[in-house]
């Protein structure tokens, strides 16, 4: 009776989920103060019952209930335990169903947390994010049920697609969603400042520490993505430019953006019909990327290829959603501006510049992802835009905005003398310079674009540590005591630049001067790489406790120096009936030595393995640099000031703002 349970609890969460969308708002519209607080509790309802729902599907995985048609398809009796509860989310059905359970959540804690928070908005608020949670709901319970029943239940499952059992993968779709569905509470914010019509710093300080733990989460799951990418796949790159991945890179683009239009708003009362179009962007980008993955217009590991009528629904969602809030965003958006008007040279205009420059990659990549489907809708064509368009028409992009973020934090507010700042930036720019030479000389010439992205990344790290460095006045007595008075905020922005710039650093160096080869192999094989000398010594075969591995033994040296020993390995899922690639790396600060075999597909290599052998410089500063993003977001989501609330006004706002300190 559990998965009967499980649907009966979302049936219910549907209701509550449809008395909050209609009650809060018409209290908040007619000053009822009982109905507008039927809001936190109905969103506390809803999430209790879809937190049952989804414990109830992750049960059936657990013990192997083959009953349920989505366990059968998506799980083993074999299977490790972790990969058990991962199947869970591994799926159409069950991704949703995590989905929902996210986006509820995040309405629960704004109901639990937002004391600060005024009843009105507060209401509207809540009511537009169970208008979202209505749609999702109805979409799993009329076409994408997770309870599916199946009789006679078969003695053992499909299993779970071989690629997503891994740990990286266990992990990475819960982070992902946690930053794509956080997302929402913040479009929710936008869309209830437009009913209201009025965009204010309080309402500013208010969206920040959503806006910052959606970005941070979605930080952490891209990068995890990408290192099972990296290291599960076997080709040995970390990013392809795939259209699923452009679809979490995409809000993660404009969620920076929102991230310092919101601070502008909040500091200086202005860029608040910039902020609020970008939260509606942010959110409908989220949205998209749930209608490619799941719509059947693509065929990838990371997507959901279900039935296209399911896409149609999303695409309703979609319409009304997007088209709703837009048509709010014109209607109000004209009402709102003024605020704080700031020099052509000034920290403002320096954000500004900044968020357009993010805008422009976005639009970048929102258009080498769609052309291609357009086409082919159009047309019956098929063409495949891969990364020499995206690295043509986003690292030119890119580059200046590292330029931009290394001047910033120098600009005062209002105006600023650009000349003095600069000034005080001689040391980055000659080390800079000094980097891009070195690294010319060391890799005997270009590519230029990279040579100067290095060069770059060194400017942003050499700034960004002037600028901390002028800020605590370290090397003046009491600098301990100032750092720790210092907001954390301001020390994770420090820290999350210096992970772009690290980030930057590794993304070079493994693309421009990456080595590769691929041969064929046998014991005995000999091959020569970045000055490491591999020797292919066995295969044998072990049994997994659900595959069959064939292991490959291969003998690392330099110089004739002993250096290590790789075991890459080849595994076949017999439940599944498909094979994997686990690689073997050696990994250094210098660069990784990687190494994957795979079974010859060219006659005449009968005996042999295709043995691939890459030598990645620098490619682990893309994990250290993502660790510092995400240590930054953590440190700034954790500053007091994001938490207590909207500071104290000297006259009382209209919309009853609470004082905070």
């Amino acid at each position: 009776m559990i998965p009967e349970l499980g649907q009966f609890a979302l049936s219910l969460a549907l209701i509550a989920a449809l008395v909050q969308s209609v009650l809060p708002m018409m209290g908040a519209a007619r000053g009822n103060t009982l109905w507008m607080r039927s809001a936190q509790a109905s969103s506390l309802v809803q999430f209790a019952l879809i937190a049952a729902a989804f414990a109830a599907l992750m049960r059936s995985y657990i013990v192997s209930d083959f009953t349920v048609l989505n366990v059968v398809n998506n799980s083993h009796s074999l299977k490790p335990l972790i990969y058990k509860i991962a199947g869970t989310w591994g799926n159409h059905e069950g991704s949703l169903l995590l989905w929902v359970f996210i986006l509820a959540g995040f309405g629960a804690a704004v109901a639990f947390f937002g004391r600060n928070i005024p009843e009105a908005l507060k209401a509207r608020t809540l009511s537009v994010q169970a208008w979202i949670s209505v749609g999702f709901i109805s979409f799993m319970l009329f076409t994408s049920n997770p309870f599916t029943r199946v009789f006679p239940p078969p003695l053992n499952g499909e299993d779970l697609n071989p690629l997503l059992q891994d740990i990286g993968l266990a992990i990475h779709p819960p982070l992902l969603y946690v930053g794509y569905v956080g997302f929402s509470i913040v479009f929710s914010f936008a869309v209830a400042a437009l009913i209201e019509g009025r965009v204010d710093p309080a309402w500013a300080r208010w969206v920040r520490p959503w806006t910052l733990a959606a970005w941070t989460s979605l930080t952490a799951g891209i990068g995890l993505g990408s290192w099972w990418a990296y290291y599960e796949l076997g080709w040995g790159g970390w990013w392809f430019w795939d259209p699923v991945e452009n679809v979490s890179f995409m809000p993660w683009l404009l969620g920076t953006a929102l991230l310092h239009s919101a601070i502008v708003t909040e500091k200086r009362d202005t860029f608040k019909s910039w902020t609020i179009l970008l939260a509606i962007l942010t959110f409908s980008l989220s949205l998209l990327g749930t209608f490619i993955v799941r719509s059947g217009l693509l065929t990838s590991v990371h997507a959901f290829a279900v039935d296209p009528e399911r896409g149609i629904y999303i695409l309703g969602l979609l319409g009304v959603s997007i088209g709703g809030s837009l048509a709010l965003f014109a209607w109000r958006a004209p009402s709102m501006e003024g605020g704080g008007l700031f020099a052509p040279i000034s920290r403002e205009a320096g954000l500004l510049i900044n968020n357009l420059l993010l805008a422009t990659a976005t639009a970048t990549v929102l258009f080498g992802t769609l052309y291609p489907l357009f086409l082919e809708a159009v047309t019956g064509d098929k063409i495949s835009v891969g990364p020499p368009f995206f690295n043509a028409g986003f690292i030119p992009i890119t580059l200046p905005l590292l330029v931009v973020m290394g001047v910033g934090p120098f600009l005062s507010w209002k105006r600023a003398d650009l000349a003095g700042v600069l000034s005080r930036l001689k040391l980055a720019l000659a080390l800079a310079v000094i980097a891009a030479l070195v690294v010319w000389y060391v890799s005997t010439g270009g590519p230029v674009l990279a040579v100067l992205a290095m060069g770059i990344a060194v400017w942003l790290i050499v700034a960004t540590a002037q600028e901390w460095i002028k800020r605590v006045k370290l090397f003046q007595p009491g600098a301990m005591a100032r750092i720790r008075r210092q907001p954390r905020a301001s020390h994770g922005m420090t820290l999350a630049h210096i992970g772009i710039a690290i980030l930057v650093m590794g993304a070079t160096g493994s693309s421009a001067w990456k080595e590769d080869i691929v041969t064929f192999a046998s014991p005995g094989t000999k091959v020569e790489i970045a000055g490491f000398e591999l020797t292919f010594e066995n295969i044998e075969r072990q049994q997994g406790p659900n595959y069959i591995a064939d292991i490959a033994t291969l003998n690392v040296t330099h110089d004739g120096d002993f250096v290590t020993k790789l075991y890459p390995e080849r595994r076949f899922y017999p439940a599944a009936g498909s094979t994997t690639t686990e690689s073997s790396i050696r990994q250094t600060l210098a660069g990784d030595l990687y190494t994957s075999i795979a079974e010859p597909a060219a006659e005449g290599a009968k005996g042999q393995w295709t043995l691939r052998v890459l030598y990645e410089p620098l490619v682990n500063f893309l994990w250290i640099g993502t660790v510092f993003l995400v240590i930054g977001g953590g440190m700034s989501l954790s500053d007091r000031r994001l938490r207590i609330g909207a500071p104290r006004k000297a006259k009382a706002a209209p919309l009853g703002a609470t004082p905070a300190e």
